[in-house]
């Protein structure tokens, strides 16, 4: 520590050696000398600045001194009565800066005076006088130094420089700190727009020597040399005319050279500034300077053809770049939360560099650079770029639905631009990112493209989760409310709503995007689903669990539907197809069972009205128990599977047995009709009871056993005719040929009641109308109809009773 604070208690002897002298800057190292004394002094600024415990005040906060001195109150007055200078010095352009900042350190008694003597004395003079009293020099000096430095009175710079105060104990400095916090009056405000140039020097520098002022970055004397150049190409120039001699272009091209230089070096400056804050600040306030003179002298000749402005925005610009680049950024292959890592450290990173430049940067320039701004928008095109770049990068759904919440919601949110440390500056801002329609719409695109790929992978994982669960071990569905269902409907569903919730969050459009993305791939499943299982299910036919995987297959796909209907706003016609599509499949899952079933009853059913049948009830007790066999498992469908299912089985059992009348195999003889009758009512009935019990909505076919058996019952012939009106009338599609089969069974096959029969039959069809009725209650209308062999049957009446007087 004392070796530290030793170099600042030589600098002002040092200095006043050189205040005396009133010395040139020489080539000989004085100005190199003199940085290191300015750095030095620095250093030990920043770490009594960094003991204080209380912080800078702002704009507007106010700390009454105790104590006022006539130095004190002199250079106050001098700091808020004119406006910065880009230069530290302000005497002749030969003058160092660095050679004077030591003046600004001299102790209170030697400067007192001559503060006194010059308190109401204006900064501002004229570029003309190169003779004006150094005096006013070093005061001006230190007024700016003291000003871009943030320094505060010259009281408090002596209590920071003095060594016993830093030797002391922690306990010591924390409490001596406080005192004098009390009576530190700091205001940080913005440079003024308005500013005094230095004078230029009569004779500039040489080239080398400005060269070499540029890469030691004193750049206000480096720039005022620069300008004594230009203005003695200028009058070179006006003294020629048309002429250009070589020594003339040899000059302009020095000219341009050492301005691209000093342009480098603003830049360099610039482009760290918010990197190295600490070691860039006080030149900024130059750079700041030499940027406004160069803009006002941008018609002159001599200069650059470029904006300075436009160049310092350039800098800006390419420092936040390397800020973003310095954002650490894994591989994919080391972390699978790469981009949300690397997008998290990236908000965390603009949000500092924007804190810092307005806390602390914004304060070296005046009010037209508008730096808080320039920076925001710099990082919005940097960030731009950044992402582009990052976006190929990008392949999984979930990375993509990261990049786009954090470009949609986070960014601009509170997380990030709009966070209430950079209020109020922000509100003026725009704090969207503003990337192109084009490339956000690529983004979204992929995404959803990713969506729907992930919701095929997902179905694919379902239907082999299915197999591995069930068909490949032949294990029982499962039950839910004592019917038979996967699980595979709630696992879609939840898929689908989990992924059209979150895309809610990035964006309403995107939500209507992708769920129409997975309502599009979901319409495809039930296809793959049913070739899948019957490739790798279908040995299990005819087996009890082969029907049981059929009925939950039905109940799982209605309850998926059920699901999906909640969306029929938001997708109309997507969700249109997709139902088309499960209804199809259940019907061909339907279709199926009662393919199986027809199998198995047929036999039974091709010997009902037959003689066996009518001494024995064994093939009806079969017929019987398949029906009860499948309707236990109809038991285990969810309605209306359940109902539509019944009615489709209902019908068939009915046709079929029925339908056995039609074929002529068997005609009941010696009053067999009755027994006949009796057992079709008996067996009729019970039919209908398990049918009922299965819920069949086919109710209109109940009365024609009872009808049919009616007719076929009748002891006397003549009462046949009286029979066929409710037959008709239940059933507008029983024809000619139909009660010809009828009555064939009956065991009437000719004779002049069977023309009666049939002529009445002929006069209900054209009282009840058209014989095709109600298309949807069809029973006879589908029944094939044997031909009767018996020629006699269809004579007419009046030939029957020639032929039987003749014989």
């Amino acid at each position: 520590m004392s070796q530290v604070m030793e170099t600042p208690s030589e600098g002002p002897e040092e200095d006043r050696v050189s205040l005396r002298s009133n010395g040139k800057m020489s080539p000989n190292g004085s100005v190199r000398e003199n940085q290191g004394l300015l750095q030095t002094f620095r250093l030990s600024f920043r770490k009594a600045s960094d003991r204080s415990p209380v912080p800078l005040r702002r704009k507007g906060s106010k700390v009454t001194a105790k104590e006022d001195t006539a130095g004190d109150e002199s250079a106050g007055d001098e700091s808020l009565m004119s406006p910065p200078s880009p230069s530290p010095s302000a005497g002749s352009g030969s003058t160092s800066p660095l050679k004077t900042i030591g003046g600004f350190f001299h102790k209170k008694e030697e400067d007192q005076p001559e503060a006194a003597s010059r308190k109401h004395k204006p900064l501002s003079r004229s570029k003309t006088d190169p003779n004006m009293s150094k005096s006013n020099s070093l005061i001006k000096k230190g007024v700016s130094l003291r000003r871009s430095l943030r320094f505060g009175s010259k009281k408090e710079n002596e209590r920071t420089s003095r060594p016993e105060l830093l030797l002391t104990t922690s306990e010591g400095v924390m409490e001596k700190m406080e005192e004098e916090a009390e009576e530190v009056q700091e205001e940080l405000e913005e440079l003024e727009e308005m500013y005094t140039l230095p004078d230029i020097p009569h004779t500039p520098l040489s080239v080398m020597q400005i060269n070499k002022l540029i890469e030691m970055e004193v750049l206000e004397e480096a720039h005022l040399n620069l300008l004594a150049l230009r203005l003695e190409f200028q009058k070179e120039q006006e003294r020629f005319d048309q002429d250009c001699p070589m020594e003339l272009s040899k000059k302009e091209k020095d000219l341009n050279l050492l301005y691209r230089d000093l342009q480098n070096k603003i830049q360099t400056i610039v482009r760290d500034s918010n990197s190295l804050p600490a070691r860039n600040k006080p030149l900024l306030v130059f750079v700041a300077r030499i940027i406004q003179e160069e803009e006002k002298r941008a018609a002159e000749p001599g200069g650059l053809p470029d904006s300075w402005m436009e160049a310092w925005r350039e800098a800006v610009c390419e420092g936040v770049q390397v800020k973003v680049n310095s954002v650490h950024l894994e591989r994919r292959e080391e972390n699978s939360s790469w981009l949300a890592v690397h997008l998290g450290l990236l908000g965390k990173t603009i949000v500092e560099d924007l804190e810092n430049v307005k806390q602390d940067l914004r304060w070296s320039y005046p009010p037209s650079f508008r730096v808080f701004s320039s920076y925001v928008r710099s990082y919005h095109r940097v960030v731009r770029q950044h992402l582009k770049k990052l976006e190929p990068q990008v392949t999984e759904l979930k990375d993509l639905y990261t990049l786009l919440d954090w470009i949609l919601n986070k960014y601009k949110s509170e997380k990030i631009m709009r966070s209430l440390s950079l209020q109020p500056d922000m509100t003026e801002e725009n704090a969207d990112l503003q990337l192109e329609e084009t490339f956000l719409q690529q983004l979204k695109e992929k995404f959803c493209c990713k969506v729907k790929e992930d919701m095929r992978t997902t179905l694919d994982r379902i239907i082999e989760l299915e197999h591995e669960t069930y068909w490949r071990d032949k294990k029982e569905p499962e039950k839910e409310e004592s019917f038979l269902i996967s699980q595979f409907p709630m696992d879609i569903w939840t898929k689908v709503k989990g992924t059209v919730v979150n895309s809610r969050k990035l964006e309403a459009e995107l939500e209507q995007k992708v769920l129409s993305s997975c309502v599009e791939e979901l319409k495809n499943f039930p296809k793959r689903f049913e070739a899948e299982f019957r490739s790798r299910c279908g040995a299990l036919q005819p087996q009890p669990l082969w029907t049981q995987y059929h009925i939950s297959y039905i109940n799982s796909f209605a309850a998926l539907q059920q699901h999906m209907e909640g969306y029929q706003d938001s997708c109309p016609s997507e969700l249109e197809g997709f139902r088309r599509e499960v209804k199809w499949l259940n019907v061909r899952l339907m279709q199926s069972l009662e393919d199986q079933f027809k199998e198995d009853v047929k036999p039974y059913l091709r010997r009902m009205m037959t003689r066996k049948w009518l001494t024995s009830d064994e093939d009806f007790k079969h017929l019987l128990s398949q029906t009860q066999q499948l309707s236990q498992h109809c038991d285990l469908m969810r309605p209306p599977q359940a109902q539509e299912f019944a009615s489709r089985l209902h019908h068939h059992v009915v046709k079929e047995y029925i339908g056995q009348l039609m074929k002529n195999n068997y005609s009941c003889r010696n009053r067999k009709h009755e027994r006949a009758a009796a057992k079709i009512r008996r067996e009729w009935s019970d039919l209908r009871d398990l049918f009922e019990e299965m819920k069949s909505t086919h109710e209109w076919l109940h009365p024609a056993g009872d009808d049919l058996s009616s007719i076929i019952g009748q002891k006397n012939k003549t009462d046949i005719k009286d029979h066929l009106q409710r037959l008709v009338q239940h059933y507008p599609d029983f024809s000619r040929k139909h009660l010809l089969a009828v009555l064939y069974f009956r065991g009437l096959q000719r004779g002049r009641e069977h023309q009666l029969i049939l002529q009445r039959l002929s006069a209900l069809k054209k009282e009840t109308g058209s014989a095709d009725g109600d298309r949807s209650q069809v029973l006879f209308g589908d029944m094939q109809v044997t031909a009767n062999t018996d020629c006699m049957s269809s004579l007419p009446s009046f030939c029957l009773s020639v032929l039987q007087r003749d014989s």
